[in-house]
């Protein structure tokens, strides 16, 4: 089993840091990162632009009765505003995945305990766990991954 360290990414120009080198392309564990953050990125735009258009789903049968009662206003209105979060996340994700990372990990720790408060969705919160260690995953790699270059 092979490990990441801080070596293999030291040798690199910031150019080919930034946007890949032909060795660093070719390499397992940044394709992961990559794969990680273009998905990261990419789903909770999506999902974040449904929340107010509902071509997926009816997302408000997800939203826990206790939660709906926490929060000002209706479900649907809620759920406009989860919408705008999940795009923030997805945004973050894209320009800053070390921090993106974690967003969208607590993220998704509050939408496991919203569906855990359901006791109708566990297929659902088991498969947002999972999502959740990918994107604690995603951040770590970005240690590896995602350097930015010293400011002078």
């Amino acid at each position: 089993m092979s490990t990441i360290t801080t070596d293999r990414t030291t040798t690199l120009g910031t150019a080919e840091r930034r946007f890949g080198s032909a060795v660093q392309l070719r390499d397992p564990a940044f394709q992961a990162f990559m794969l990680l953050r273009i998905g990261f990125t990419v789903a909770p735009i999506l999902f974040g632009i449904d929340k107010f258009l509902d071509w997926f789903v009816d997302w408000r049968i997800y939203l826990a009765p206790e939660i709906d009662d926490l929060v000002p206003g209706n479900a649907h209105q809620a759920l406009l505003v989860v919408g705008i979060i999940e795009i923030a996340a997805g945004l973050i994700v894209a320009v800053r995945p070390k921090i993106g990372g974690y967003v969208v990990a607590a993220w998704l720790a509050g939408i496991i305990t919203n569906l855990l408060l359901q006791a109708d969705f566990y297929d659902v919160a088991l498969r947002d766990f999972g999502l959740l260690l990918a994107a604690l995953t995603l951040a770590r790699l970005a240690t590896a991954f995602d350097r930015r270059p010293a400011r002078d």
